[in-house]
């Protein structure tokens, strides 16, 4: 593994899942990451991803720095040919240049502005660190996308899970304010490489991007798509058509503990942070089935796994450099 920006670059996922819980159940810190320096850059804030991070770096032995991009260090230009005279001080060229000679590993996280649905694809910050820098990149999530978070997902389901192919859904709630589509559209994504009955739920207006879709049904009546659930992934989005629009705000979609029983029984999944009793319910994140924490613990794991195949690639190469 080169970079980890998007889940493409996960070659078996059956195989990280393991090597993952592997992990959960070691004891004691790895040398692979000694001497070695991850860099964290973050443009947006963060919770679980920057300590989860952080720590599954430590596991591994390695050093961290962990920079706010912004309000810690000079703002960023990323357009080919600008003349900078306002108030951007430093050009994305020379700072993952010099980034790269700092740190082995450089992790980015910038979230989309959903203003503008093409600029937001496009994914400037996250591809113009892979385009300047010299070393891997990690996606800490980004405009589209959050593979951490989703590897996580997996690893949790497969932990969790208590027949072969379990039914997955998963079900927009309602939010006081516009989200990206980047937590939905990775779980999205990862669900289709699993052997999992895989549904999508959500309002009319609010369907995912369809070349992230694909085949994925699509039930517009959440109690239709609640029956007979293993695991609930409750979660947000603004809309995709009408790009980065709240279009409803219908608290009928809040998913509470008559919503649960219609399930029978399912595991509820939530990246968080969560709103109370907007998203989800007291009585539902209070309960047992309430996976939420446990999920939470799991996002070192997927890190720790992700940063471990990189350093392994880079030893591979440089074995490879010394036998030339």
């Amino acid at each position: 593994m080169k970079n980890y920006t998007e889940l493409s670059d996960i070659e078996d996922l059956q195989q990280l899942i393991t090597e993952a819980l592997e992990l959960k159940k070691a004891t004691s810190t790895l040398e692979i990451g000694k001497g070695k320096t991850l860099g964290m850059l973050f443009f947006n804030p963060s919770l679980r991803t920057r300590l989860s991070t952080e720590k599954a770096g430590k596991l591994l032995g390695m050093d961290v720095m962990v920079m706010n991009a912004g309000s810690d260090s000079w703002k960023l230009e990323f357009g080919d040919g600008a003349v900078m005279d306002a108030d951007k001080a430093e050009h994305i060229k020379e700072a993952a240049a010099v980034l790269s000679q700092y740190c082995d590993i450089i992790a980015v996280r910038a979230f989309p502005d959903l203003q503008d649905k093409e600029e937001d694809e496009a994914e400037t910050v996250l591809n113009s660190f892979k385009k300047y820098a010299s070393v891997p990149v990690v996606n800490l999530e980004s405009a589209t996308g959050h593979p951490l978070q989703a590897l996580t997902d997996a690893i949790t389901i497969s932990e969790l899970k208590k027949k072969n192919r379990p039914k997955v859904v998963l079900s927009w709630a309602p939010h006081p304010k516009s989200l990206p589509q980047s937590v939905p559209n990775s779980f999205t994504e990862i669900m289709q490489t699993m052997d999992v009955d895989f549904v999508i739920t959500n309002p009319e207006g609010y369907d995912l991007n369809p070349q992230i879709t694909k085949n994925v049904p699509v039930i517009h009546n959440q109690g239709e798509a609640l029956k007979d659930a293993d695991f609930v992934y409750v979660k947000n989005w603004s809309s995709y058509e009408t790009y980065g629009q709240k279009l409803s705000e219908d608290k009928t979609w809040t998913f509470s503990a008559e919503k649960l029983i219609k399930t029978r029984n399912a595991k509820v999944m939530h990246c968080l942070p969560v709103r109370r009793n907007m998203v989800i319910a007291d009585d539902v994140l209070d309960s047992e089935n309430s996976v939420v924490i446990q999920q939470a613990g799991n996002r070192t794991f997927a890190a720790q796994a992700v940063l471990k195949r990189i350093l392994e690639e880079k030893v591979k190469e440089t074995e490879l450099g010394k036998n030339a």
